[in-house]
């Protein structure tokens, strides 16, 4: 497995900016449409589990789980992007993932921010 199948986040040319910060440098906040979110819950498939009990008895990273966990939180973001395009939004601010197990038979991943319009600011 190559680091690109371990990696995620945007493209770089997206046409909804998201950023982990209050604000983007240069630009300001036009219009504040409020909280949006990208759910998504993934169960583990057996060939996974097995591999990972086996491999937590000698140790090492579980790549199978790491490449499962990456895979769901790039869908999770993309939906997140998609509620903030239909909403109207540019940018989601203060983007943040929230993981946790759902009822011990997958994990649930929740991508949620603030959807806003932004634009360049007069100089």
């Amino acid at each position: 497995m190559g680091i690109e199948e371990f990696g995620g986040g945007q493209a770089a040319q997206a046409d909804v900016l998201v950023v982990t910060t209050n604000d983007v440098p240069g630009y300001e906040v036009q219009r504040v449409i409020g909280e949006i979110f990208g759910l998504t819950v993934r169960s583990r498939h057996l060939g996974s589990q097995i591999g990972a009990g086996l491999k937590s008895m000698i140790g090492g990273e579980l790549k199978g789980l790491t490449k499962t966990l990456v895979e769901t939180r790039n869908q999770a973001m993309e939906r997140l992007v998609e509620q903030a395009r239909v909403r109207g939004a540019n940018a989601v601010l203060m983007f943040r993932f929230d993981v946790t197990e759902a009822a011990d038979v997958g994990t649930e991943v929740c991508a949620y921010g603030t959807a806003v319009v932004i634009a360049p600011k007069n100089a």
